[in-house]
């Protein structure tokens, strides 16, 4: 059964760093696109990131320059490095893996930027 578990959010202040972490398990994924999204309350969940097995990435215009996503295929986790943050990036993020077999999301992990 493939699962994926999200860490690292919590509460930063604006201009403050947090680093989100992704695993997965009951397989392996180091073919398959991986992102993060988010959702705030009354809002559409958004792609944040994505990047492919050959690393390649793209970003929502909104954190461009700020957010950073990577992998680490032997471990079958992404990361998603947040710096700069703005209390617009406040929302509940979540992991994507998309693979032949299916469409699989994290629970979410709670970010947010307040003073």
């Amino acid at each position: 059964q493939v699962q994926l578990v999200e860490s690292g959010g919590g509460l930063v202040q604006p201009g403050g760093s947090l680093r989100l972490s992704c695993a997965a398990s009951g397989g392996i994924f180091s073919i398959d696109p991986m992102g993060w999204y988010r959702q705030a309350p009354g809002n559409q969940r958004e792609l944040v990131a994505r990047i492919t097995s050959g690393g390649s990435t793209n970003y929502a215009d909104s954190v461009k320059g700020r957010f950073t996503i990577s992998r680490d295929n032997a471990k079958n986790t992404v990361y998603l490095q947040m710096n700069s943050l703005k209390p617009e990036d406040t929302a509940v993020y979540y992991c994507n893996l998309v693979t032949m077999y299916g469409n699989y999301w994290g629970q979410g992990t709670q970010v947010t930027v307040s003073s």
